[in-house]
């Protein structure tokens, strides 16, 4: 014989407030005719407030965030006159803590015993936090996009006047877009607002990785600078200059040899971080001839533009020098 399952016909008030407290759910009360609210020991926490017999509106009104007070006033003064059920979200202020609550009940006059009607409150400040977040990266994403396609739309017509042919324009083009990709891949959202960045020691050396591979040894590539953040227009404009700088030594500087090196360093120079591009063990190289190329156009107008600084060339016989100087706020933003 199966053994029949008791069946539980009521739930006993014990058993409501455990489901109650399990949820995080506050109950509140609410007297249409004094405005007073009546809260459970959870309400009040969930306030900040000492508990006490009732509150009224007013009392709980100072605790809303400013930007939502009169908004809360208006949907509770309104509640009487809504069909069936409602929820209204709002902040609420507990010292320097801001706390998402979901008031949720029924309005017309619905459940209204002895002039008071009944709800609860909850904390759905975990649910806001990550809808906030995700709207912040819908825009991060949308913005990131507009920007990438702008300066890939500029990269083409300049590489289009510069290339010789179709394929050259195609690898040249192909080279840039990689150089801005791998700049782009390190620069984060931080967190609580505080913008988006990267390492300027990690951008340098993630965007020089793959030259290091191309010599006789690993590690004839040296990176080492200060510790400081390089900001998403900056690390755009900083991965053209460094990928135009390597791609003339891999054609004509210290990396187009098996064992040429490049060593970059950087000083501090007052508002300024001065960053020096040093090749050795490269062939002679000599300042060049006629107009200045579309490739270096592209660098000045990024040094100055984006990073708020100049740079220099020094065709010395050990090799070339190079020294850029950058805005350290432009190079931070």
């Amino acid at each position: 014989m199966v053994a029949e399952i008791p069946k539980v016909h009521m739930w006993h008030s014990e058993h409501l407030r455990l489901a109650v407290t399990a949820a995080g759910v506050a109950l509140w009360a609410w007297n249409v005719d004094s405005d007073a609210f009546t809260m459970d020991e959870r309400g009040f926490e969930l306030w900040g407030l000492p508990w006490r017999e009732t509150v009224t509106f007013e009392q709980l009104s100072a605790h809303i965030h400013p930007a939502d007070r009169d908004r809360v006033r208006s949907a509770f003064a309104a509640t009487r006159a809504v069909l069936g059920r409602y929820e209204t979200d709002f902040r609420i202020m507990i010292g320097e803590e801001v706390r998402w609550i979901s008031a949720r009940g029924q309005g017309e006059d619905v459940g209204i015993v002895g002039r008071t009607m009944f709800g609860i409150f909850l904390d759905v400040t975990g649910r806001k936090q990550a809808e906030e977040g995700s709207e912040l990266l819908a825009g991060e994403m949308s913005h990131r996009v507009k920007n990438i396609l702008t300066i890939a739309a500029g990269l083409t017509a300049i590489t289009s006047r510069s290339a010789h042919n179709t394929q050259e324009m195609a690898r040249e083009l192909t080279e840039r877009l990689h150089a801005l990709g791998r700049a782009h891949d390190l620069v984060r959202p931080l967190p609580n607002g505080q913008g988006n960045a990267a390492l300027l020691g990690d951008l340098l050396s993630v965007l020089l990785a793959p030259y290091d591979d191309m010599g006789a040894f690993k590690g004839r590539i040296r990176v080492a600078v200060e510790r400081m953040g390089v900001g998403e227009a900056a690390a755009t404009g900083l991965a053209l200059v460094v990928h135009e700088l390597a791609t003339n030594s891999m054609k004509y500087g210290a990396l187009s040899v098996p064992t040429g090196t490049l060593d970059v360093s950087s000083t501090a120079e007052g508002e300024n971080v001065v960053l020096k591009w040093l090749e050795r063990g490269g062939p002679p190289v000599e300042a060049p001839d006629g107009a200045e190329g579309f490739g270096s156009k592209l660098v000045r107008r990024s040094v100055s533009g984006q990073l708020g600084g100049s740079i220099d060339y020094e065709w010395s016989e050990g090799g070339l020098i190079v020294t850029l100087r950058m805005n350290r706020g432009r190079l931070s933003s």
